[in-house]
């Protein structure tokens, strides 16, 4: 990585010298969005921010859901599967998460990322547009992909 060192002009103002081949070397392009980075040594690092998208994911869960219902002896086993089935609130008796498999996938703009996160998150519709941003969306971080 280039260390580059400020430079005085006769107006006493500091200039940080960049030039065709550092941004060369760095890959940098004109209207890239440069962070500055406190290494708290007292000097700066310019990290180059990458360019992101939004992805919706979509999945489908699988459980095995246990419940077990007390029915009349000679009734047959279907019934409890009726009750089961169509009871407004069966108690569960255990479940256990089998698998989760991506039916799709889409990018989406901020647009619609609001727009689904309020059809989809009712309760959470008065959030401001930033804590929406912020409180759902999952930040890609090449320490977790594997």
């Amino acid at each position: 990585m280039p260390v580059v060192k400020l430079e005085q002009d006769e107006n006493g103002e500091l200039i940080l010298p960049l030039t065709d081949p550092i941004f060369q070397d760095l890959g940098w392009d004109v209207g890239d969005v440069i962070e500055w980075v406190d290494n708290g040594d007292g000097s700066w690092s310019m990290v180059k921010q990458v360019k992101t998208k939004l992805v919706m994911v979509e999945t489908v869960s699988s459980f095995k859901i246990r419940y077990v219902v007390e029915i009349p002896e000679d009734a047959p086993e279907e019934l409890a599967h009726d009750y089961v089935l169509n009871s407004n609130d069966p108690k569960e008796f255990s479940q256990k998460h089998i698998s989760e498999e991506i039916s799709g996938s889409r990018t989406i703009t901020k647009k619609q990322y609001i727009k689904i996160f309020d059809e989809d998150n009712e309760y959470l519709k008065d959030w401001p547009e930033d804590a929406k941003l912020e409180g759902l969306l999952n930040k890609w971080n090449t320490d977790e992909v594997k």
